[in-house]
Order: structure tokens, then sequence, then C-alpha cells
């Protein structure tokens, strides 16, 4: 791994500490009085906390990396729990879940492994191709975490001591589909969706499942081919194959009625049974769809590889979906108008370039501030931002500093840099204060909270046992 020394403008920082347009964060509590609990911050993975997290641009030059060495390599996000009972003492923790299964239980503030989950088959997945990629979420009574597997199981875990309470498959054919998005949790259940291994090998059908996070039930399976087909089904029974669930966020919640949107990946689209290469509204109970769309040039798409299931739907507010995808292009849709199983081919209301035109793999972060809603995105070879404006994302400012899935807190940006580097901008002018040092990955995803950023390093392709989660913590 490379890490590079960390570089600080003092100009910038000065410049940072005058006022900021977009304004602080408000709602919420104080430092120290907050959890993280799953990817993107909250159910509609918005990717920014309306919260003091302590790290700002006055104080962001003077914090202190610890790397701690893990067994394993999370390429995904670590969650946070402020102030919770783990064995015996009262303690602010990290968890994070490795490639190969293992679920870690980390003090926040000294890098100590608490505890560790290890699957009974985590030898046998050692080395090889099937893996996981999904971040853990916790429980809103915050003494559970559940945890997904590549055996394709979710498992809820005691905070307290990491003991399996349930473990619920979601896949008939774990060697063939895999949970490669982030848990969500919402009114109390888990959701979950599943895609195929790199290669896109079949069998396999992406879905979402809705499990009982009580008592690990199978609530019910929406399956994105063959979608009549109701619950859980042998892989190999449906004629067709694809139509993978894995961008970063995987079901992404409306909280207002508990909606769930996903966007599935190369695979048929018939408008009917089969739901490839599309963005979708299910109810919230994942029961039927009540909303979609594709691309006019949906085959044309699926047959290069440039679907859009590489990222997730975005909710941008006012009844106004964002989705993007490997073909560099991020489309604006007005989702009244993608409303109902009938189905919508085209009709974007806008269409923008990601920032450096390349495919989107990460999560946009939306900020709803005093000064309107605001879009952030970090790709291959650039990170931009946009104000909605009438509907229309209008452009602010970019550059071409690769990255990962953004974090707007306190009025910064965080973008980690797969190769190597955790860039803190302005998030209203795109002016960079600092560049933390840190080494390379790939999906990996910072969280910043309770004066401390927590970030793993990594990618799942090295098939590693060993990785690293850097904290960075005010002195």
């Amino acid at each position: 791994m490379r890490y590079g020394r960390q570089r600080v403008s003092l100009l910038l920082v000065a410049l940072a500490c005058a006022s900021h347009s977009i304004g602080p964060a408000s709602g919420g509590g104080p430092p120290g009085t907050q959890d993280w609990t799953r990817f993107g911050w909250d159910a509609g993975r918005s990717n920014a906390p309306p919260i003091a997290t302590g790290i700002t641009a006055a104080n962001v030059a003077t914090l202190v990396r610890q790397q701690v060495a893990l067994d394993g390599t999370v390429d995904a996000s670590a969650i946070y729990l402020h102030r919770v009972a783990v064995n015996g003492s009262t303690r602010d923790v990290f968890f994070v879940t490795t490639t190969y299964g293992k679920t870690l239980a980390i003090d926040a503030q000294n890098g100590a492994v608490l505890w560790r989950y290890t699957p009974a088959n985590y030898a046998s997945w050692v080395g090889t191709e099937q893996v996981t990629t999904a971040t853990p979420v916790a429980d809103p009574n915050r003494q559970f975490v559940y945890a997904a597997a590549p055996d394709g199981a979710i498992r809820k875990l005691r905070v307290a001591d990491g003991r399996v309470v349930w473990t619920t498959a979601i896949t008939l054919l774990p060697a063939r589909e895999k949970i490669a998005s982030a848990l969500n949790y919402f009114n109390g259940r888990v959701i979950a969706t599943t895609t195929g291994y790199i290669g896109d090998a079949p069998p396999y059908q992406g879905h979402v499942a809705v499990l009982d996070g009580a008592t690990g039930n199978l609530l019910s399976v929406w399956n994105s081919l063959c979608s009549n087909r109701p619950g859980l089904i042998d892989p190999a029974s449906c004629s067709q194959s694809g139509s993978g669930i894995w961008g970063r966020t995987g079901a992404v919640i409306d909280s207002s009625n508990g909606t769930i949107f996903v966007a599935t990946g190369n695979g048929l689209w018939d408008g009917s049974t089969n739901w490839g290469n599309a963005a979708l509204e299910l109810d919230a109970d994942a029961t039927h769809l009540i909303g979609n769309y594709t691309p006019t040039n949906t085959a044309t798409l699926s047959a290069g590889d440039t679907d859009v299931g590489s990222t997730a739907p975005v909710l941008l507010g006012g009844g106004l979906i964002a989705q993007s995808g490997k073909d560099g292009l991020i489309r604006v849709l007005d989702w009244g108008a993608m409303s109902g199983v009938t189905p919508h081919q085209g009709g974007e209301g806008q269409v923008v370039s990601t920032p450096s035109g390349s495919g989107l793999f990460s999560a946009p972060a939306v900020l709803r501030s005093a000064t309107g809603t605001w879009l952030f995105a970090a790709d291959g070879g650039g990170t931009a931002a946009w104000r909605l404006t009438n509907g229309q994302l209008q452009p602010v400012w970019s550059n071409r500093n690769a990255g990962t899935s953004p974090v707007v807190a306190d009025t910064l940006l965080f973008v980690y840099d797969p190769g190597g580097g955790l860039r803190v901008y302005r998030s209203d002018t795109g002016v960079q204060l600092a560049n933390l040092a840190c080494g390379g990955g790939h999906w990996n995803t910072p969280i910043v909270i309770d004066g401390k950023i927590a970030l793993p390093e990594g990618g799942y392709s090295a098939h590693a046992t060993s990785g690293v989660l850097d904290i960075w913590r005010l002195p």
C-alpha cells in the first residue's frame, strides 16, 4: 500500500474559515451524541448528515491518524455507535465487515478489536472470488447489527459480544448470487439485494429481500427477472440471467412512505416480467413494482456492459430522481411520469455528464440546505458539484480528482481517492483544504462522526486476509 505525505495549504484553510455560502449543518445533537448506523447515513442514502460532526475547516489540518490492522479487507464502509455496552464496558465503537465475511467491533478511542464474528465456512472462501462488499447496518435500538457474508446469508449480531441471534439466507445459490451492496433498515425490517459475481457467470438474478429484524423471517423477495414469481427462486429455473442489484447503496428507501428504489444491471428488459438495466420503485413490502424507467437504448447498453446498475437511484426531492450508470451520463427523471407498471422507456427531463464523462460506480451525495439542493458525485477521473434549480442540475464546480462515494458533513466534502488519499473540500466552492494520507482501495467510503473519520483501505480483488482501518481523530 502507498502512503503519501499529507499536504495542507495554510492559505486555503484560512479562506475556508470565512463565511460558507451553503451554511452550517443543522439538526441532531452535538458531537458525542450521534450514531452512523448505515452506508449513506440515512435510509435514503443522502450521505449528508445534518449534524455537527466535530470536523471543521478550522481543525481538519490537526487530525491525527491511527492505522488499525485488521484480519481482513473491508471493501465497504464502517458504521458507528456511540456509548454502547461491549464486553461489559461502555464504548464508542466502529463496526466493519470484511470481504470474506468477518464482522469486527473496533474501539473508536484506541483501535482495539473488541470482538469478531467469523462465519463457519470462512476458510472455504478465503482466496476465492466468493466475497461480500456489503456495509452492515445497525438496529435503531443500538443492541444489534446486521451483517452479510459470502454464504448469501444475513446475520443479526449482538453489539455486546458479537454473538449470532439469527441467520437467514437470501439466495439459494450463493456461489452465483452475491450480496455486494450495503444493507438497509426501515420500520423494523432489514432490506438487502443480490447480484452476480465478477464475469456475470449465469445463472443469477438480482432481487430485493426484506427480512423481519426481530425474527429473521424472510418476509418477501422481489425478483428483477421472472418478476412474476415471488419468493426465493432457483436461479436456474428462470429463463433469464443477470439484472444484478449491485450499486453501493443497494436499496434506497423513501422515508416518507417506505417505498424501495433500486437500479439493475445488464439483463433483459421487456417491460413486463424482466427488468434488467432499469431504475425501479417497489412498494414498501417489496411485493410489486410501482414505478420504472429504462433508457431508450437499453438493449445496446446491456450488450455493451454500460448499464445503469452501477449506481442506485438518487432521491433529489420534489419528485425528482437522478440515475446514472456506466455510460457516463446522469439522467434527471420526473418520477411522477415513471409511476405505475406501464413500461417507461426514455422520457428524461435532463441529461448531464458525470464528473469526467466516465462510468459512475459510486453513490452521489445530496445536501439540502438554505441555498437549495446540491448533488455531489465522483468517478474515476473527477469530482463535481451541481445545484438543483427549477428541476435542472446546474454545474457549480468540478475538478479532475478521482473519488468514490462523497460525504458532505459540516459544510465540508470528503472524497476518498482509490489511488490513495482522502481529500477534504469546501463543499460550495470545491477549494481543497486537505489531502489526508492513506493507502489505496476500491469502493471504500469514509464516515465522519463525533470528531472522527473512519475509512477502510484495500479492495476485494486482492483476495487478502488482512487490511487497514484508518481512524483520524482530533488531538
